[in-house]
């Protein structure tokens, strides 16, 4: 439900954001300021979220991440203005920020390592789900209101509806979270013994060794302080290794230009002259094919491993983008007026959707896999926080300049996004090291 949620919110902007931009009479400017500000926010809840989980305990940071997505999507949907909106905006982006680490810190820590690879995969699937249910509550209201989003549904315009449906899973998630259990290795931090083995028979079974687990953890725990800042530090440039390592993971993962179909889709589509209906139409689709592509990994990251499908999904999206830059070179006109022939339109929208397919089935799961499990225990959730936030750092600054560089050359920016696909390719060769059927306490 958390990553739910984490998909649902980030990418529920994309329906709305022609109808924010009708009613509050604003441009692509303070669009990409309102769309993009929930990143800076996610940012900051990824950066404190370690330390919450370490301090309060997952489920519990899990239970405040789940009030705050409930509070942004009320606040969303009622705002008197677009700085209002942009606050509440920023509300759902640190609870964002909190689900993007502590769902992989959790499932990492409770998963058996035969099956952590394709258990934390379930986090990217609930992400992808929830970004498809977004666009398909989308494209349903917009239908139910006429085909324009600032048409009215029970007194209160679609694209309203579209913010504020949110709360619903949000409640959900908070009551679900009440019925898992905590992280052994937290419990045992904690002091907690007795029910770190009761959650190591849970999900261990009962034939598992609980006093060689708990032993195992413990001494890792006792050989190891609370992670600080300067923990992370120590490298050539300042950072430790590893913590680059994530941080460019993370970077490469938003400098690909996934989050612009996600976020902009609606925005991108009518820019070539698609009309509103049918460009959120396409977003379904695509969303549709990231959860197919999110399947496959599931099925692959424990059977091959991850860096084998990190780079045939660098191959893919970085050959789908370039074709997707040439059909955007035959655009014509600007703003609203601009239009794409129909063969060239044809092939940007496959090539858009084999992107999306080759970046759910690698870097979509794997990145997230990779970043809960690549890290010492003694760092791991503090850098997995620095991973993050520097995740969505690269998202926003993605995000807020994706309509001025559209506006500027289209073609252009798809170019830069399969660049940074390009480049991936001896990022991943040589700086991810496999972490396939390794024990958590074996890393670094």
């Amino acid at each position: 439900m958390g990553g739910f949620l984490f998909g649902y919110d980030s990418a529920v902007i994309n329906g709305a954001v022609t109808g924010i931009q009708k009613h509050f009479g604003v441009g692509n400017g303070e669009t990409a300021f309102v769309v993009a500000i929930a990143l800076l926010g996610s940012a900051a809840g990824a950066v404190v979220a370690g330390r919450l989980a370490d301090h309060l305990g997952r489920v519990r940071t899990m239970l405040l991440a789940a009030t705050l997505f409930a509070v942004s999507g009320i606040g969303s949907m009622f705002p008197p203005n677009v700085q209002v909106l942009a606050v509440w905006r920023v509300v759902g982006g640190v609870a964002i920020g909190i689900a993007s680490v502590v769902a992989p810190t959790y499932i990492a820590e409770v998963a058996p390592t035969a099956y952590r690879g394709r258990l934390a995969s379930f986090q990217q699937m609930a992400i992808v789900l929830g970004i498809t249910v977004s666009q398909l509550a989308n494209y349903a209201l917009n239908e139910g209101a006429g085909g324009e989003s600032t048409n009215h549904l029970g007194g209160v315009q679609a694209w309203q509806w579209m913010l504020g449906v949110e709360t619903v899973p949000a409640v959900v998630y908070g009551i679900m979270a009440l019925a898992i259990p905590e992280s052994p290795r937290y419990l045992i931090a904690d002091r907690r013994e007795d029910e770190a083995r009761k959650v190591l028979t849970e999900v261990e079974g009962e034939g598992a060794d609980l006093d060689a687990r708990v032993a195992e953890i413990r001494s890792v725990l006792d050989t190891t302080q609370k992670p600080r800042a300067r923990d992370l530090t120590g490298g050539r440039f300042g950072l430790l290794p590893i913590v680059w390592i994530g941080i460019g993971a993370s970077v490469f993962q938003q400098f690909v230009g996934i989050n612009v179909i996600f976020y902009y889709s609606s925005f991108l589509w009518q820019s070539v002259g698609i009309d509103e209906s049918n460009s959120l139409l396409i977003s379904l689709s695509t969303s549709i094919v990231n959860v197919v592509g999110t399947v496959i990994a599931m099925a692959l990251v424990d059977r091959i491993g991850r860096k084998p499908l990190a780079l045939a999904g660098s191959a893919g999206m970085a050959a789908s983008l370039t074709v997707a830059a040439w059909a955007f070179s035959f655009r014509e006109g600007t703003g609203n007026t601009a239009t794409l022939d129909d063969f060239h339109a044809t092939v940007a929208l496959v090539a858009a959707h084999v992107f999306v397919f080759c970046f759910a089935f690698s870097w979509g799961v794997v990145v997230w896999v990779l970043l809960g499990e690549m890290f010492p225990g003694a760092i791991r959730a503090l850098a997995l926080s620095v991973a993050a936030s520097a995740q969505w750092i690269a998202n926003w600054a993605i995000t807020v300049s994706f309509p001025s560089l559209a506006d500027w050359n289209l073609s252009a920016t798809y170019g830069i996004y399969a660049a940074f696909a390009l480049l991936s390719i001896p990022f991943v060769a040589f700086c991810i090291r496999e972490t396939r059927g390794r024990a958590l306490e074996e890393m670094g």
